[in-house]
């Protein structure tokens, strides 16, 4: 059955969303480690939405209109923050540790995002099978999602870094961070008036 959810796994991964702009606007500022450390602190946070819908949370945070909005309000604060940040650039010497940065904006936007949480508790359950433990089902899911992304993202990444140093690495990485700045505000817009 888990076999099952790989192809959704993937296609999921491939699908644009803030995870796949923050990580293009860090590859582009950042290179290819930027990307990396990004996917990772993604990663971790998608792991533990995981974690938190086996063990029931998501469906709270589903229920509860209150819970629902106040994630959602955070999701769309994070995503407008690290948007204006793109757009207004990366300034040499102001973030102490960029490895830090990039991280925590990955595990931050995976965190805030309430979509993880309904996503989670929607999709998981068509691919337990009946009578099986939850947990443990949940947690291999999680993984092949994580793997999926970690793939995906780092190639992205990757190729993001190599096309700004080959073609005048500079301008290329300010329109890229420009671009994706938009994005990521266009993307808290449609949550901010998104229904569940």
């Amino acid at each position: 059955m888990l076999w099952t959810f790989v192809p959704v796994a993937v296609l999921l991964s491939l699908t644009p969303g803030p995870g796949m702009a923050l990580v293009v606007r860090n590859a582009a500022v950042g290179g290819a480690g930027a990307a990396a450390r990004t996917t990772v602190g993604s990663s971790i946070g998608v792991g533990l939405w995981a974690v938190l819908s086996a063990l029931g949370v998501s469906a709270l945070v589903a229920a509860s209109e209150a819970a629902y909005l106040g994630l959602k309000i955070a999701g769309v604060a994070v995503l407008v923050w690290f948007g204006v940040q793109a757009l207004r650039g990366t300034e040499p010497g102001s973030p102490p540790d960029p490895a830090r940065r990039d991280f925590s904006s990955g595990l931050l936007t995976a965190l805030a995002n309430p979509k993880l949480a309904v996503f989670f508790l929607a999709l998981f359950p068509q691919f337990i099978p009946d009578g099986a433990p939850v947990l443990p089902y949940a947690l291999a899911m999680a993984a092949i999602l994580i793997t999926a992304d970690f793939v995906c993202y780092v190639s992205l990444g990757a190729a993001v870094a190599r096309a700004t140093r080959v073609v005048a690495s500079s301008r290329l990485a300010r329109r890229i961070e420009q671009l994706t700045g938009a994005v990521l505000i266009a993307l808290a817009g449609r949550l901010a008036y998104e229904s569940r």
